[in-house]
């Protein structure tokens, strides 16, 4: 049986890049991620390196709250 909060939950990545640029200053054209990881293990603020589609390369998508 699961004990109150789950081990895993699911976390937004977004481009770092493209905010410190404000593409269009709204949230569209930033390139985001859906994914998820463990609680116990990472409980800090996820970065990966990913595909940014707006910038054309790869750059550190971090975690945003939802």
């Amino acid at each position: 049986m699961a004990k109150g909060k789950d081990v895993r939950v699911t976390v937004i990545l977004e481009c770092t890049s493209c905010v410190r640029n404000g593409v269009n200053g709204v949230s569209r054209g930033i390139s985001r991620y859906i994914t998820q990881k463990n609680r116990h293990k990472t409980p800090n603020r996820l970065e990966l390196r990913k595909f940014c589609p707006h910038c054309y390369k790869y750059t550190i998508h971090g975690e945003i709250k939802k």
